[in-house]
């Protein structure tokens, strides 16, 4: 189980980072819409800091004797359609002149209540846990 939590959080970093060099360097040249660089940039940052969280979290429910299996889901779930939706806006608005909005907008916020699920879930495992 921690294999798959720390794995994933170094793929979630990796890409993090490769996808905020090629927006601090690449789209710069393809857009200057600072609304386009922002979204993008938030993108790269909590995909970040959610890497780290599945490197963290193993510890935690080690500690706490918490079952992870509900928090790796939605995390990585919240993960994936929060920043990938915001990528896929970026993509949009750049290429196709946001006509694909409408398609990744709505999922947005679904990854970040997801993502907020998952935290608060561990909170929740953590308080209730005898440890």
């Amino acid at each position: 189980m921690e294999k798959k939590w720390i794995v994933t959080g170094l793929i979630l970093i990796i890409i993090a980072i490769v996808l905020g060099a090629f927006g601090a360097h690449g789209l710069k040249r393809i857009t200057s819409d600072e609304a386009v660089l922002t979204s993008f940039d938030t993108a790269t940052k909590y995909q970040f800091f959610q890497g780290l969280g599945f490197l963290i979290i193993p510890f935690i429910t080690t500690r706490f004797a918490v079952n992870g299996k509900a928090i790796f889901i939605f995390m990585l779930v919240g993960t994936i359609f929060f920043s990938g939706s915001i990528y896929g806006l970026t993509y949009s608005k750049v290429h196709t002149s946001g006509s694909l909005s409408k398609v990744f907008g709505p999922v947005t916020p679904i990854g970040g209540l997801l993502m907020i699920l998952g935290w608060t879930w561990l909170l929740i495992q953590v308080i209730r846990s005898r440890n």
